[in-house]
């Protein structure tokens, strides 16, 4: 019986089945329901319908929105245009499960007025009982939707809160049951290990990336059939391990969550890692990891602190400024950049210009990193001295007993490479030598597989045949370990061992400057929650490599009595050396007195001298030169001694004075004081005392 709902101008145009199931499970094993959506094309003939359209595009999408289905736009493109006089499904939840596409495709069907029919009745949405009843049950399905999920998914929580839900194993493992159990591939155990051990030792995992390149060592990976291939390492391989906690011996799900967006492509799906403290399940100690749960999280948040961000000091790199990542601005909280300057650009200068670069706000402070990582050297080295040797000893004895890595798991390589090639010859072995067409792949096969066991041959060789570091015997290391200062400053001492060392022991250290009293305040916060403060000169653009201070105070008393080329012995003599570590000339000399303007040394026309050395002066006295010394010496008359190893410089009018008088009178009266030679007397050389 046709029904009154359907008009003479619904059956002059087409109908539409739509046919869909929401999985790709469903369309594969779900095969009646199938039959019984494409059957309603019997239901559309018996009503009156002539030309039937079935649109079966989306058979295993799901209708709940998220996302998108060609062949549903297409029926409500077919609907718009006015072509459509009934649109079919076995029940009207085939069409939508949202609220958004069942109501848009309710109010294009009222308004170009097409039916929508199931397998129950016919609905007319121009009709104000069946749109409120299409209403309903358009909201019915989407509850039911809901439910269902919700009832689905609290199942699948609590399951996976008692650890029990093991969706899929990671490389390395296995799945039994409702737990992990370890790849039973020794190569594969051992692959995972090494990862972990290089990430420890080298302290990043992009160094221990290139370790894995340097050796041409290959990693594990799962593909999608759940079978494990050997791969060149990638950085995104070595996170994925040492990130995930079922490495660790953990439990853990929830870890990400899917958000949805809308482009004008359509509807996309992206993936978001969430916080651990988000995270809806983490059980430590559940399995056995490769590594202990402690030693885990060490290497993770080691890895995790790489990242140069406010929190984190970031990755040690290969410059020689030591305090990189670690020095903070005291006035405005953020870390200082730093760069390097000079003609070979090693001169590190740290500066806080984040507010420059980020807003364009003013500097704060800027200064030289030369004397400020001197600084940091020396407190650091009176930390770690008094257990240098005991510290040398435990690493030579680590050294000895660690294995060779490269040559095991080149080892392990060799072993693999072996088995395939012997597979391959029992494959070939086992076909008739008479079908040429199984019998020439099967052997191009062998002499693959003999080929790469071969190559790994050769590497191991070319490992076997490079000289080992030779390790220095105990009584060397304690040599070493006393004169810590000489290893670390040695040019062959890495500059990221150095860093490493230092992030070791200090948390961070806050600078500031003093500009009243131009000094360098930096405040150290070691490890162990101790704070200690260093207060250095904040020296002028290029006053590193200038002369010390206490040579150009020698050089203007030295200039009173000597020329520049004896200035320059006198300063060789005492071990002295220029700004820039070289010793002293009759050139350097000058140059170093026009730079600091300090008058060259002129005798007197008239031969009297205003000032006079030791020994002069004592002649001047009539005394002895060591009682003028120990008179001097004992502050009964002024003089001056620049340098230690250096002449004694007395004025000439402190020698005619009452106290230098009563100095010689006293000398001539004691029969014990030590004379002086008669003023006549000539000597070979000239004096410079």
């Amino acid at each position: 019986m046709i029904s009154d709902k359907v008009r003479p101008h619904h059956l002059q145009r087409k109908a539409i089945l739509y046919v869909r199931q929401s999985s790709a499970h469903q369309v594969l094993h779900n095969r009646e329901s199938s039959a019984l959506q494409y059957a309603m094309q019997d239901r559309l003939t018996a009503l009156g319908w002539s030309e039937v359209e079935v649109i079966d595009d989306d058979l295993g999408r799901s209708a709940a929105g998220g996302v998108q289905r060609a062949g549903f736009e297409r029926m409500v493109a077919e609907v718009c245009l006015g072509k459509v006089g009934a649109v079919c499904a076995r029940e009207v939840s085939r069409f939508a499960r949202n609220s958004r596409d069942w109501q848009q495709l309710i109010e294009m069907c009222r308004v170009v007025d097409t039916v929508l029919i199931d397998q129950e009745t016919i609905y007319a949405p121009r009709h104000g009982n069946d749109r409120l009843l299409l209403g309903l049950k358009g909201s019915l399905n989407e509850y039911e939707l809901d439910l269902l999920r919700q009832r689905s998914l609290s199942a699948r929580y609590e399951k996976a809160r008692r650890g029990e839900l093991v969706v899929a194993a990671p490389v390395g493992f296995v799945k039994a049951g409702n737990r992990y159990e370890k790849e039973p591939d020794r190569r594969v155990q051992e692959a995972i290990k090494l990862v972990f051990d290089k990430v420890e030792e080298l302290g990043s995992a992009r160094q221990a990336l290139c370790w894995l390149h340097e050796y041409n060592l290959d990693l594990p990976v799962k593909q999608t059939n759940g079978d494990t291939a050997w791969r060149r390492p990638s950085y995104s391989a070595i996170h994925r391990i040492i990130e995930n906690p079922v490495y660790g011996g953990a439990y853990a799900y929830g870890k990400t969550a899917v958000a949805a967006g809308y482009s004008a492509r359509g509807v996309s799906v992206k993936i978001r890692r969430k916080a651990r403290n988000e995270w809806l399940a983490l059980k430590p100690n559940t399995h056995e990891g490769y590594v202990s749960w402690e030693r885990f999280e060490a290497i993770r948040t080691m890895v995790s602190s790489n990242v140069p961000t406010g929190r984190h000091h970031g990755a040690p790199k290969h410059g020689d400024a030591l305090l990189a990542g670690l020095i903070r601005c005291k006035r405005c909280g953020r870390k200082l950049t730093l760069r390097y300057s000079g003609m070979k650009h090693y001169i590190p200068r740290y500066s806080c210009s984040r507010a420059w670069m980020d807003n364009g706000g003013p500097h704060c402070i800027g200064f030289g990193g030369l004397r400020v990582d001197d600084a940091i050297e020396e407190a650091l080295l009176g930390v770690v001295g008094p257990g240098a040797i005991a510290a040398a000893t435990a690493a030579a004895k680590e050294a000895r007993e660690r294995r060779d890595q490269v040559r095991d798991a080149l080892s392990r390589d060799l072993e693999a490479a072996r088995y395939a090639a012997d597979r391959a010859f029992r494959q070939y072995d086992a076909t008739d030598p008479a079908n040429r067409l199984v019998a020439g792949e099967l052997e191009a096969r062998w002499n693959r597989a003999l080929a790469h066991a071969a190559e790994v041959e050769g590497r191991i060789a070319m490992h076997d045949a490079a000289t080992p570091a030779a390790i220095a015997d105990p009584a060397s290391l304690g040599v070493l370990a006393s004169n810590l200062k000489t290893v670390w400053e040695a040019p062959t001492t890495d500059a990221r061992l150095k860093k490493r060392i230092v992030r070791t022991l200090i948390h961070e250290v806050v600078a500031d400057i003093d500009d009243v009293a131009s000094e360098i305040v930096l405040i150290v916060h070691w490890v162990g929650g101790v704070h200690s403060e260093i207060r250095l000169p904040k020296r002028r653009r290029g006053q590193r490599n200038s002369t010390s201070g206490n040579i150009i105070e020698a050089v203007r008393r030295l200039v009173l009595i000597a020329s520049d080329d004896l200035i320059a012995g006198l300063l060789n003599r005492n071990g002295l050396k220029t700004g820039n570590g070289n010793r002293w000339t009759r050139e350097r000399v000058t140059s170093m007195r026009s730079n600091y303007r300090i008058p060259v040394f002129k005798p007197a026309e008239d031969g009297i001298e205003p000032w006079l050395n030791l020994s002069n002066a004592a002649k001047l006295l009539k005394i002895a030169p060591k009682t003028l010394r120990l008179a001097a010496e004992a502050g009964e008359l002024e003089a001056f001694h620049p340098l230690s190893d250096g002449p004694w410089i007395f004025a000439r009018a402190s020698l005619i004075t009452t106290a230098a008088q009563s100095i010689a009178e006293r000398a001539r009266q004691n029969p014990r004081y030590p004379t002086g030679s008669h003023p006549d007397q000539q000597t070979l050389f000239s004096s410079t005392t």
